[in-house]
């Protein structure tokens, strides 16, 4: 696979000068580029290594000399990492998901599958499942009856859509990811240990020894809008009587777990190891980053952004980046987390000013 300067540049959007016919076979750090690569030099920094390798073609910063390099041509990047997002979409391996159904997949005559789709080794889809024209369903991947998915998905090996999914276009899930499995939503015939903390009341000594739990059952789905991106063994849990809704255009990172009746915005990051509690509402353009844990019922509201490891545990309004355990506005955290670091010194100052204290007592 190689494309000419020419070609990559109008794929990007951007400006290219020199010799635009030359043909590049795919993106190399500037210090390891050969003749025949694309040097990713998009900062200064990068720059600077070009002389280390053996490119002929580099990917600069807007305004940059590019035969000061001593290149043969370049491509000019205004925002470089979205410019690095299409570099890469460009040359990424295609897929061998030929179409036509594999001979050991099992597909029920009463599914409808779309025009052009390509159905996997060992692939099993349930009476009732629709997919649209085009699917790339890989090896060993479960459709449960009645499920729904757009055109144009692109399903990796393993992954597990549940009983009544609906899936719009374009959906990618990256390997065993699971779409639609049982809340989890259980609750005690009497008041249990979790009453009481709830009450912010401390359980006694053998107060709850008799008591156990009952399941309760999720009879909703989960509703996935379009352009979504689900990642590895992520999961998706269905509605207890509504659907879980995923945002058009929303994308969740890999060991992301979004509980049941879970509302996700539009063009939301869910990024790794994020944990989310049932029935949390999250606005449109929310950014939670990794390990970020969300309490059950809270409501995020539309352009937060939550740095790692952030616990929330109650609403947050609008437009904030917070941070912390419990999450607060960021400036706030630093703030307190500076005082935390003085207080070595402080329980010190406070030591010697009671040894002062006592010797003005015993002089008395």
């Amino acid at each position: 696979m190689s494309f000419t300067v020419e070609h990559i540049a109008k794929e990007l959007g951007a400006t290219a000068a020199g010799d635009l016919s030359l043909c590049l076979t795919g993106p190399a750090q500037p210090e390891m580029a050969g003749p025949d690569q694309l040097a990713l030099a998009m900062t200064p920094e990068f720059s600077a290594r070009l002389t280390e390798g053996k490119a002929r073609v580099a990917i600069l910063p807007d305004g940059a000399d590019w035969q000061a390099f001593g290149l043969q041509a370049a491509i000019f990047a205004p925002r470089p990492r979205y410019v690095l997002s299409g570099i890469n979409r460009l040359f990424a391996p295609a897929i061998s998901a030929p179409p036509g159904i594999h001979p050991t997949a099992l597909v029920s005559e009463d599914a409808r599958i779309g025009k052009n789709a390509s159905i996997g080794a060992f692939v099993v889809i349930e009476a009732g499942v629709v997919i649209g024209e085009n699917a790339r369903i890989l090896s060993h991947v479960s459709i449960a009856a009645d499920a729904q998915i757009g055109a144009d998905c692109l399903l990796y090996q393993g992954v597990r859509i549940c009983a009544r999914v609906q899936i719009g276009a374009r959906f990618l899930a990256q390997p065993n990811a699971v779409i639609g499995a049982d809340g989890f939503s259980f609750v005690s015939p009497e008041p249990g240990a979790v009453d009481a903390a709830r009450l912010g009341e401390q359980p006694k000594a053998g107060q709850f020894e008799e008591v156990g739990y009952a399941r309760t059952n999720s009879l909703g789905s989960v509703t996935i809008l379009d352009d979504v991106e689900v990642g590895a063994g992520s999961t998706i849990d269905r509605g207890t009587i509504a659907d879980t809704v995923i945002g058009t255009g929303t994308k969740i990172d890999n060991m992301v777990h979004v509980g049941h009746n879970v509302q996700v915005g539009a063009h939301c990051l869910l990024c790794a190891q994020v944990g989310i509690g049932g029935s949390v509402v999250i606005s449109d353009r929310v950014v939670l980053a990794g390990q970020v844990g969300v309490a059950d019922h809270v409501t995020i509201g539309t352009n937060v952004v939550a740095a790692g490891k952030s616990g929330i545990s109650s609403n947050v309004p609008p437009n904030r980046f917070i941070m912390g355990n419990p999450a607060i506005k960021a400036e706030a955290n630093v703030e307190s987390y500076k005082a935390y670091r003085r207080l070595p010194r402080l329980v010190a100052k406070v030591e010697e000013l009671q040894k002062q204290v006592s010797k003005l007592r015993g002089n008395d």
